[in-house]
């Protein structure tokens, strides 16, 4: 009986996740996962909703990467840590995320499609140096600027 109670709960913060309602939706996702914590569709949607309503990275981090250690092969789950990465600033860790995933399911259109939707980063301008090294952030975005303006024109 508590399954199926859980069950219903689930269901019902999927349709707010999905209204765009994440605040609400967390407390029908949190229940669901706490009866039964070993649900990585719970935990993964948890972790979701974590991240969109409350802004907490790295609990929802967590939770999506459990629910992915949980079911390695469900393409949803690494959707999710996906968009968990990508709310929090992390796109690097999305696109790997991504392509961990597309090893597992090469056929799924939704890794393809939300991989083409990250696209392709340019090498660094100074490849001798780190992508984060601030000579390599500031030169990456004066070649950004001159790449936009030059398509304008």
């Amino acid at each position: 009986m508590a399954e199926q109670s859980a069950l219903v709960e689930f269901k019902q913060g999927i349709k707010l996740l999905r209204n765009g309602q994440s605040a609400e939706a967390f407390e029908y996702l949190r229940n669901a996962a706490e009866s039964n914590q070993q649900n990585p569709y719970y935990l993964s949607f948890l972790g979701l909703s974590v991240a969109r309503a409350q802004r907490k990275w790295d609990a929802a981090v967590r939770l999506c990467e459990t629910a992915v250690s949980l079911r390695r092969n469900e393409v949803q789950l690494y959707l999710n840590l996906a968009e968990v990465y990508v709310a929090a600033g992390r796109r690097d860790d999305a696109v790997a995320v991504l392509d961990r995933a597309s090893i597992y399911s090469s056929a799924d259109v939704r890794i393809k499609r939300a991989r083409a939707e990250l696209g392709k980063r340019s090498s660094p301008v100074l490849p001798f140096l780190e992508r984060g090294h601030f000579l390599n952030r500031g030169l990456g975005k004066l070649r950004h600027r001159m790449f936009t303006a030059s398509k304008k024109s």
